[in-house]
C-alpha cells in the first residue's frame, strides 16, 4: 500500500515557490471562459436565423425572385438552414417530364387524372358528341299498326291446302271448294275492336270472328265490351317464316290453333305439334 503523507501547511509556499490564492473559489476563470463561448454561440445562431428569415422585399432589387447559390447565402458564410426546393411533380398520364416545363405550371400530386376527350372528326369544327340511342334497350318493341282494312284469307302452315272457312257459324280449316266456299274463306282484316294495334276479322256477311267458350265462331257485334275483347287478336312471331301466331286480348297466353280442323283458343304448349297448328299465313283473298 502507498504510504500516507501529510498535506503541507496552507500558509507555506509549495516547492515551486507559489502559494494558492484562497480568496476565490478554484476554477472561476474557466467558468467565465465557458460562459462567454456559450453566449457567443447563441448570438451566432440567432443572427444566422434572422438573416435567413429576411423578407424578400429587403433583399437587393437585382436579386428579387432569384434563388441564392450556396456561396451567396445570407449571413456572410454562416451555415444556411434553408428548406430544399420541392421536387417538381409530373402531370398524371403524361410522358414523365416535369410539370414546370412548358407553361411554368405544375399539376398538384393530389389531382385526379382526367379521361381523354373524344377525338373530333377530320374536317369538322364542332365538338364530337356521341349519338343518342333511338330507343331504350329495356323498352318493349311496339307492334306495327295494321292498315285500316284489307281483304285476306288465312292459310294453315302445316296444312297449306286448307284455309279458315266459316261453316255453320263455326270457323274450320277446310280445303278450297266453289265460289261460295271461297267467299266464306275471305275476311276483311280491320283494327282490333279492343286494341287498335291488333286485328279483328269481318266475314262477307258483316259478322265478326270471336271466341266463345274458347271456340272460334262468327257472330254479330252487339257492342258490348266483352264481345270486342273476344273478337280481338294480336299478332305474335312464329317459328315459321312469314307466319304469325294470334293471341287473345282478354286471355293472354292463349292462341288460336286448329285441332281436328276446328279453330279454337288453347294455352301455349311447348311442343312441335302445337307450334305448327297455331302458325298461320295471311295470303291474298280467295274471292
Amino acid at each position: 500500500m502507498p504510504e500516507n503523507k501529510s498535506r503541507p501547511p496552507q500558509d507555506q509556499r509549495w516547492e515551486s515557490g507559489w502559494a494558492p490564492d484562497t480568496s476565490r473559489a478554484p476554477g472561476t476563470r474557466r467558468l467565465w471562459l465557458a460562459g462567454g463561448l456559450a453566449v457567443a454561440t447563441v448570438l451566432a445562431c440567432v443572427t444566422a436565423i434572422a438573416l435567413n428569415d429576411k423578407p424578400v422585399d429587403q433583399k437587393p432589387e437585382a436579386r428579387k425572385g432569384q434563388t441564392l447559390s450556396d456561396d451567396e447565402t445570407a449571413g456572410g458564410g454562416l451555415i444556411s438552414f434553408a428548406t430544399p426546393s420541392p421536387t417538381p411533380s409530373t402531370t398524371p398520364g403524361g410522358d414523365g417530364t416535369s410539370g414546370a416545363k412548358g407553361d411554368g405550371k405544375s399539376t398538384p400530386a393530389s389531382a385526379s387524372p382526367q379521361a381523354p376527350s373524344s377525338p373530333r372528326p377530320q374536317g369538322s369544327s364542332a365538338p364530337h358528341t356521341s349519338a343518342k340511342p333511338s330507343a331504350s334497350p329495356t323498352k318493349k318493341p311496339t307492334r306495327p299498326k295494321p292498315p285500316t282494312s284489307y281483304k285476306r284469307s288465312v292459310r294453315s302452315v302445316n296444312y297449306p291446302d286448307r284455309y279458315w272457312h266459316v261453316s255453320g257459324g263455326l270457323v274450320k280449316l277446310d280445303p278450297v271448294r266453289g265460289s261460295e266456299s271461297r267467299a266464306d274463306s275471305t275476311f276483311t282484316v280491320v283494327k282490333g275492336l279492343a286494341d287498335s294495334s291488333c286485328y279483328s276479322f269481318v266475314t262477307a256477311s258483316g259478322s265478326y270472328l270471336r271466341h266463345y267458350n274458347f271456340v272460334l265462331r262468327a257472330d254479330r257485334n252487339d257492342g258490348k265490351a266483352i264481345f270486342k275483347k273476344d273478337a280481338t287478336f294480336c299478332s305474335r312471331a312464329s317459328g315459321f317464316s312469314g307466319a304469325v301466331m294470334l293471341e287473345s286480348v282478354n286471355y293472354p297466353g292463349r292462341y288460336l290453333r286448329h285441332k281436328d280442323f276446328q279453330l279454337r283458343l288453347d294455352p301455349y304448349q311447348y311442343d312441335n305439334q302445337y307450334v305448327s297448328d297455331s302458325a298461320f299465313r295471311f295470303v291474298d283473298a280467295l274471292s
